[in-house]
Protein backbone atom coordinates (compact mmCIF):
# COMPACT_ATOMS: atom_id res chain seq x y z
CA UNK A 1 0.00 0.00 0.00
CA UNK A 2 1.31 3.48 -0.47
CA UNK A 3 1.30 6.39 1.86
CA UNK A 4 -0.14 9.39 1.38
CA UNK A 5 1.14 12.93 2.00
CA UNK A 6 -1.24 15.34 3.52
CA UNK A 7 -1.35 18.38 5.38
CA UNK A 8 -3.79 19.68 8.13
CA UNK A 9 -5.44 22.93 6.95
CA UNK A 10 -6.87 24.93 9.36
CA UNK A 11 -9.48 28.30 8.27
CA UNK A 12 -8.27 31.35 9.60
CA UNK A 13 -9.32 35.21 9.83
CA UNK A 14 -5.39 35.73 9.70
CA UNK A 15 -3.63 33.20 8.40
CA UNK A 16 0.15 34.72 8.86
CA UNK A 17 -0.51 35.57 12.36
CA UNK A 18 -1.77 32.18 13.14
CA UNK A 19 1.21 30.93 11.04
CA UNK A 20 3.57 33.22 12.99
CA UNK A 21 1.98 31.47 16.50
CA UNK A 22 1.96 28.41 15.63
CA UNK A 23 5.88 27.93 13.96
CA UNK A 24 7.19 29.52 17.40
CA UNK A 25 4.90 27.16 19.59
CA UNK A 26 6.04 24.33 17.60
CA UNK A 27 9.56 25.05 16.61
CA UNK A 28 8.55 24.46 13.12
CA UNK A 29 9.45 26.87 9.87
CA UNK A 30 7.42 29.14 8.94
CA UNK A 31 6.91 28.85 5.01
CA UNK A 32 8.48 31.10 2.50
CA UNK A 33 6.68 31.42 -0.76
CA UNK A 34 8.38 34.80 -1.85
CA UNK A 35 10.28 33.75 -4.59
CA UNK A 36 7.16 31.83 -6.60
CA UNK A 37 5.09 34.42 -5.40
CA UNK A 38 7.77 37.21 -7.28
CA UNK A 39 7.59 34.64 -9.78
CA UNK A 40 4.18 34.73 -10.75
CA UNK A 41 3.55 38.36 -10.27
CA UNK A 42 6.66 38.85 -12.98
CA UNK A 43 5.04 36.58 -15.44
CA UNK A 44 1.74 38.47 -14.58
CA UNK A 45 0.29 34.86 -14.07
CA UNK A 46 -1.84 36.21 -10.30
CA UNK A 47 -2.65 40.16 -9.79
CA UNK A 48 -0.97 41.56 -7.00
CA UNK A 49 -4.05 41.76 -4.85
CA UNK A 50 -3.79 38.05 -3.88
CA UNK A 51 -0.69 38.90 -2.27
CA UNK A 52 0.90 40.92 0.61
CA UNK A 53 4.30 41.44 2.79
CA UNK A 54 4.04 40.13 5.81
CA UNK A 55 7.53 39.81 8.36
CA UNK A 56 9.19 41.80 4.99
CA UNK A 57 8.74 38.60 3.18
CA UNK A 58 6.09 38.50 -0.01
CA UNK A 59 3.47 36.30 0.25
CA UNK A 60 -0.08 34.71 -0.50
CA UNK A 61 -2.66 37.34 1.38
CA UNK A 62 -4.78 34.21 2.11
CA UNK A 63 -2.36 31.39 2.52
CA UNK A 64 0.37 30.69 5.13
CA UNK A 65 1.96 27.70 6.27
CA UNK A 66 4.34 26.04 8.95
CA UNK A 67 6.10 23.01 8.01
CA UNK A 68 8.61 20.74 10.57
CA UNK A 69 11.97 22.13 10.12
CA UNK A 70 13.17 18.20 9.22
CA UNK A 71 10.94 17.49 6.53
CA UNK A 72 11.74 18.47 2.89
CA UNK A 73 10.38 21.13 0.79
CA UNK A 74 10.53 22.29 -2.15
CA UNK A 75 13.06 25.25 -2.77
CA UNK A 76 11.79 26.56 -5.71
CA UNK A 77 8.05 27.39 -4.44
CA UNK A 78 9.02 26.99 -0.39
CA UNK A 79 6.21 24.19 0.26
CA UNK A 80 7.23 21.58 2.72
CA UNK A 81 6.85 18.33 1.34
CA UNK A 82 6.04 16.75 4.41
CA UNK A 83 4.86 17.56 8.05
CA UNK A 84 3.10 20.78 7.52
CA UNK A 85 0.45 22.75 8.56
CA UNK A 86 -1.63 25.52 6.04
CA UNK A 87 -3.75 27.94 7.31
CA UNK A 88 -6.52 29.37 4.95
CA UNK A 89 -8.28 32.68 5.27
CA UNK A 90 -11.83 32.15 5.75
CA UNK A 91 -14.06 35.34 6.22
CA UNK A 92 -16.26 33.75 9.24
CA UNK A 93 -15.07 33.80 12.75
CA UNK A 94 -14.62 30.98 15.06
CA UNK A 95 -18.32 29.84 16.78
CA UNK A 96 -18.25 25.97 17.52
CA UNK A 97 -15.64 24.04 19.09
CA UNK A 98 -13.62 22.72 16.83
CA UNK A 99 -13.82 19.03 15.73
CA UNK A 100 -10.05 18.30 15.28
CA UNK A 101 -7.37 19.65 17.56
CA UNK A 102 -3.88 19.64 17.95
CA UNK A 103 -2.15 17.82 20.98
CA UNK A 104 1.31 19.36 22.25
CA UNK A 105 3.65 17.35 23.89
CA UNK A 106 5.51 18.61 26.30
CA UNK A 107 8.88 17.21 27.78
CA UNK A 108 8.12 15.28 31.12
CA UNK A 109 7.70 17.76 33.91
CA UNK A 110 7.80 20.63 31.63
CA UNK A 111 3.87 21.10 31.00
CA UNK A 112 3.07 24.02 33.44
CA UNK A 113 6.95 25.69 31.93
CA UNK A 114 5.33 25.52 28.38
CA UNK A 115 1.60 26.38 28.97
CA UNK A 116 3.38 29.56 29.98
CA UNK A 117 5.40 29.89 27.23
CA UNK A 118 2.54 29.23 24.96
CA UNK A 119 0.40 31.98 26.83
CA UNK A 120 3.59 34.66 26.79
CA UNK A 121 2.93 33.62 22.34
CA UNK A 122 -1.00 34.35 22.88
CA UNK A 123 -2.38 31.21 23.70
CA UNK A 124 -5.32 30.95 26.81
CA UNK A 125 -5.69 28.28 29.09
CA UNK A 126 -9.15 27.39 29.14
CA UNK A 127 -9.09 24.37 31.66
CA UNK A 128 -6.69 21.78 33.07
CA UNK A 129 -8.06 18.42 32.88
CA UNK A 130 -7.27 15.65 35.35
CA UNK A 131 -8.66 12.20 35.21
CA UNK A 132 -8.27 8.80 36.01
CA UNK A 133 -6.38 8.08 32.66
CA UNK A 134 -4.43 11.57 32.60
CA UNK A 135 -4.12 14.88 33.00
CA UNK A 136 -3.39 17.75 30.27
CA UNK A 137 -4.31 21.52 29.99
CA UNK A 138 -7.17 23.15 26.84
CA UNK A 139 -6.07 26.50 25.25
CA UNK A 140 -6.68 28.50 22.58
CA UNK A 141 -4.76 29.61 20.00
CA UNK A 142 -5.24 33.73 19.03
CA UNK A 143 -8.04 33.01 17.11
CA UNK A 144 -9.70 30.62 19.42
CA UNK A 145 -8.89 27.16 18.17
CA UNK A 146 -8.76 24.71 20.97
CA UNK A 147 -5.36 22.37 21.34
CA UNK A 148 -4.38 20.42 24.11
CA UNK A 149 -0.91 20.60 26.27
CA UNK A 150 -0.02 16.91 27.10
Amino acid sequence: MTTLQWKLVIDANDPHTQAAFWAEALGYVNEDHSALVEQLLAAGAVPAEVTLTHAGRLGWRDLAAVRHPDEPYDERTGAGLGRRILFQRVPEVKSLKNRLHIDVHAAPGSRDTEVARLEGLGAKVQRRVAEQGGSWVVMTDPEGNEFCVQ
